[in-house]
C-alpha cells in the first residue's frame, strides 16, 4: 500500500515484454489504477494506484498473459536483474534459464525479500552499479559467481554449474548469519568480515568503472529513457503497438527493432538531458513516508544542474531511489523543505538544513 493505492510489482522474465503483455499492463493501469507505471532500478515494473477491491482482478489479468508465478515463494525468490542486450541462446539467456530452474527446486533457500541476483554476462560488465547480492560475471569464456562486496568469485564452465554454485553461495549466506531475523544483504555481510568458502576466493575480478548506456540506437533497437523512471498508460499503449519491450535497470526501455524511438510525453532521447542526472523517488502524496512532493521539484531543478552534476532527491530519509551515497542529496523534512547532504545517503548528517526550492537553486550554483 502506498499513498496513491496499492503498488503491484511485475517481474517480467528476462525483463522482456511482448506487445500483448505491455498492452495488458497499460490496460490494467488505466482500468484499475491511476494510469502511472514505474520502472525500478532492478528493471521491474510497478503499476501504481491500484484500488484494493480490484487487486485480485489485476492478478488474474496479469496471470492471463503469463506475468506472475504460480506460487508466492517462486515470485519472491525470482529476484533477478539481467543485462538487457541478450540474444536468444547466448550466455545470458542460458544462465538465466539455469538459474530459474535452480530457484524452482525443492531445496531452494528461503532468502530475504530484497536478496537478488544479477546476470551480468555480456561482453562488458554493465550491472556493477545495480543492486544485487550474487553476481554472475565473465572472465574470458568462464562464468564467475561472485558475492556482492567481494573482489573474488568462483569460476565455472557452464551456466548449469554457475546456477548450482550460486545456490551454494546463498546457503552459505544464510548459514553464516547473513540474515538475522530474516533480513540482510550480502555486501554488508562481507564487509563485516564473514569468511567465504575457499572456492569463492579462486578467481579475482578486476574492478570496473560503473557504466550506464545512454539513450540512442543499439544493435537490438532503440534505447529510450523515462522521465524519473515513470511512464503513463497512454505512452505504454503507444509503445506496445510498435515493438516488444525490454526493461532495463537504468530506468530505460529498449524498443526491439526500432531505429528511432517516437517522440512521446515523458520519453527522453537526448543523453545530455539534465533530468537523466537526477534520481528521485515517488515522494508525497504517492508515498506514505514522503514528507514533500519530489518530482515537480526535480523538473524545476533540472535546468539548474551544471554539466556533470548529479542529484538525488528523496521524500524521506530512507533514500529508496538511490540507496548508495550520492554527491548531492536532498532529503525532505517537511513540505517544500529539504536538507542537503554532500557525499552521503538520504539519512546522513546534512551540510545545510531547512532549504526551500529557491534556497536549493542557490546551493546548486555553489556546489561542485
Amino acid at each position: 500500500m502506498s499513498g496513491d493505492g496499492l503498488v503491484v510489482r511485475v517481474r517480467a522474465g528476462l525483463g522482456y515484454l511482448t506487445k500483448v503483455q505491455s498492452r495488458s499492463i497499460a490496460n490494467i493501469s488505466r482500468k484499475a489504477g491511476n494510469g502511472l507505471i514505474d520502472i525500478t532500478s532492478r528493471a521491474n515494473l510497478q503499476i501504481r494506484g491500484i484500488k484494493p477491491e480490484r487487486h485480485m482482478e489485476v492478478l488474474e489479468y496479469l496471470d492471463s498473459v503469463c506475468l506472475i508465478d504460480r506460487h508466492v515463494f517462486h515470485e519472491r525468490t525470482r529476484n533477478i536483474v539481467f543485462q538487457p542486450f541478450w540474444e536468444e541462446g547466448d550466455l545470458t539467456y542460458q544462465t538465466a534459464d539455469a538459474l530459474y530452474s535452480a530457484l524452482l527446486g525443492p531445496d531452494t533457500p528461503d532468502l530475504p525479500g530484497k536478496f537478488g541476483f544479477a546476470i551480468d554476462t555480456g561482453r562488458h560488465s554493465l550491472l556493477r552499479g545495480t543492486s544485487a547480492d550474487i553476481r554472475f560475471e565473465r572472465a574470458g569464456s568462464a562464468i564467475v559467481v561472485r558475492a556482492d562486496g567481494a573482489v573474488t568469485g568462483a569460476s565455472v564452465a557452464t551456466p548449469e554449474e554457475a546456477a548450482k554454485v550460486a545456490i551454494e553461495l546463498a546457503r552459505w549466506f544464510l548459514g553464516s548469519g547473513g540474515a538475522p531475523n530474516g533480513r540482510g544483504r550480502m555486501a554488508r555481510h562481507i564487509c563485516s568480515g564473514a569468511k567465504m568458502p575457499s572456492r569463492f576466493l579462486s578467481q579475482e575480478m578486476p574492478s570496473a568503472a560503473i557504466s550506464v548506456p545512454i539513450p540512442g540506437t543499439t544493435p537490438l533497437g532503440s534505447l529510450v529513457a523515462l522521465e524519473f523512471g515513470q511512464i503513463t498508460h497512454k505512452v505504454m499503449m503507444e509503445l506496445s503497438r510498435l515493438s516488444q519491450i525490454r526493461l532495463t535497470p537504468w530506468r530505460m526501455l529498449l524498443l526491439e527493432g526500432i531505429k528511432s524511438a517516437p517522440d512521446l510525453p515523458g520519453l527522453i532521447h537526448d543523453a545530455n538531458d539534465p533530468r537523466l542526472r537526477i534520481d528521485v523517488c515517488t515522494g508525497a502524496p504517492g508515498c506514505l513516508q514522503g514528507k514533500s512532493a519530489t518530482r515537480d521539484l526535480a523538473r524545476d531543478l533540472a535546468p539548474h544542474l551544471s554539466q556533470g552534476q548529479r542529484l538525488h532527491i528523496s521524500g524521506c530519509a530512507k533514500g529508496c531511489a538511490h540507496p548508495r551515497p550520492a554527491a548531492l542529496t536532498l532529503t525532505a523534512t517537511a513540505e517544500n523543505t529539504f536538507d542537503l547532504i554532500r557525499n552521503g545517503r538520504a539519512g546522513d548528517s546534512p551540510a545545510e538544513t531547512g532549504l526551500s526550492p529557491d534556497d536549493i537553486k542557490k546551493a546548486l550554483q555553489n556546489a561542485p
